[in-house]
């Protein structure tokens, strides 16, 4: 008797663990992309805010940075880099304590290192551009352009522009991810379900 050749063929992969995974919890993932919109949309709301409050929460990290530097150094006391870890530790604390004990002194601080770091990374990535004249130059020349005019309008709004960038920013980073999140809890949901054994 001949062997079914369907019994012989091998069942469909049910698919990546990683995706069935994903399906199963795209309800979780909306959600998540639901509150960083939401988030993102008060922080562009309230820039003040939003600037402080990251600001601080900037602050929180340093300190906790700073106290495991430490400890690191505290543990690794032979080691040759354990003076670099101890400065940088209380590099880290003195800047937490700062930032908190000062919010919109390290925002106006921070605000104009944003300033001056578009202006250079536009005016770079623009000369870059028309120089070599790459495969795609015009897209650079482009997104160096948008970079050096927001570096401008900050310096020339600085320092009113501390109080709102930060948090405008922030925002911003914060409404992207959370349709990004969005936009893939709804793809992994229309993916169809595995066909079982």
């Amino acid at each position: 008797m001949a062997a079914d050749p369907l019994a012989l063929a091998p069942t469909p992969p049910a698919g990546p663990p990683a995706l069935a995974a994903l399906r199963r919890n795209w309800g979780w993932l909306l959600a998540f992309g639901v509150v960083l919109i939401v988030a993102g949309t008060a922080a562009i709301l309230y820039p003040v805010a939003a600037t402080i409050t990251t600001v601080e929460v900037f602050g929180v990290f340093l300190l906790v940075s700073g106290g495991a530097q430490l400890a690191g150094a505290f543990w690794a006391r032979g080691w040759d880099g354990v003076l670099v870890a101890v400065l940088l530790g209380v590099l880290y604390l003195v800047a937490g304590v700062f930032l908190l004990e000062r919010p919109i002194l390290g925002a106006a601080g921070y605000t104009l290192f944003l300033a001056m770091f578009f202006l250079a990374t536009g005016a770079i990535r623009i000369g870059v551009a028309v120089v070599h004249r790459f495969h795609g130059w015009g897209w650079a020349a482009l997104g160096g352009a948008v970079s050096l005019i927001l570096g401008l309008l900050i310096w020339r709004d600085f320092p009113e522009a501390a109080f709102w960038v930060i948090g405008t920013f922030v925002g911003i980073d914060l409404l992207f991810a959370g349709w990004a999140w969005v936009m893939l809890a709804l793809a992994v949901k229309r993916v169809p379900a595995p066909a079982a054994a």
